[in-house]
């Protein structure tokens, strides 16, 4: 194994470690996080305005930010900081990224299998689903174990 494959499996290992700790975790969609947070430490917008020395319209700015999408990561770090909490930031699949690999492994290799059965078709040699769907498992493997450079490519 070499140095390539161990460094891509433990950036495999830290994103399947937080699907595992963190994908079922959402936005509280009503209100946010800012919000939330700062409602269930029973803090007001006055005072959290206060611990980050701007006025409560910037508090509240913040929060309905956060809900639109238009607020900065350093804002939600700041905001967070100022109600003793940390902020954490991730991207996370909705599945382990081997599944994530696997199905576009899997999308790529039905492309090549059907451009290979459209030529067989004409020539009156088509494959049964059997056939096509082994074909299209044994592609994917071969696909997984070495991703070439247009994996994610479309097309």
């Amino acid at each position: 194994m070499g140095i390539e494959t161990v460094v891509l499996n433990q950036y495999r290992d830290k994103v399947n470690q937080a699907v595992t700790r963190f994908g079922d975790y959402s936005v509280p969609l009503s209100e946010g996080w800012i919000k939330t947070v700062r409602k269930a430490l029973g803090m007001s917008g006055s005072q959290l305005a206060k611990r980050l020395e701007v006025t409560k319209g910037r508090v509240s700015q913040a929060e309905s930010g956060e809900l639109s999408g238009g607020v900065t990561l350093r804002t939600m770090e700041s905001m967070a900081a100022a109600m003793s909490c940390r902020f954490v930031y991730a991207i996370i699949p909705e599945k382990n990224i081997e599944n994530v690999i696997k199905h576009q492994a899997i999308m790529k290799a039905k492309a090549r299998v059907k451009a290979a059965s459209t030529h067989m078709a004409l020539e009156a040699q088509s494959l049964d689903k059997h056939t096509l769907d082994f074909e299209i498992e044994r592609i994917a493997s071969e696909i997984m174990s070495k991703i070439p450079s247009d994996f994610w490519t479309e097309k």
